[in-house]
């Protein structure tokens, strides 16, 4: 028998199968586009982020991630998803405060005003 025979038959046995077509893998890995979609937007213009669709979707995932624990059995690929999703959403609410309420924008309005 070969290698790549015994590595394709512990990869593809019945329970593993029987795991990909459950919605305890198919939610996660469809709801990995909103963290990538974060993570993408990380490079686009701060003025596009929505501060409180940013914050609706840091509460989202912390709330999911603790959902993803508390089921059994335990998910921790949903837990993977919103994990990095908070991480991302975290770092668009940064940019989003930077931009709004730093000290450099705040003093270009007062200059615009004189």
């Amino acid at each position: 028998m070969s290698a790549f025979k015994k590595f394709t038959d512990s990869i593809f046995t019945k329970k593993t199968l029987k795991y990909v077509f459950t919605t305890h893998f198919w939610g996660p890995v469809s709801n990995f586009g909103i963290p990538v979609a974060a993570m993408l937007d990380l490079k686009k213009d701060p003025d596009l982020i929505s501060g409180p669709m940013t914050g609706s979707l840091i509460i989202y995932s912390l709330v999911f991630m603790r959902y993803s624990l508390a089921v059994k059995p335990q998910n921790y690929l949903l837990f993977g998803c919103h994990f990095v999703n908070e991480l991302a959403q975290l770092a668009q609410g940064f940019r989003w405060t930077k931009h709004h309420f730093s000290d450099n924008k705040l003093e270009g309005a007062e200059a615009e005003k004189k």
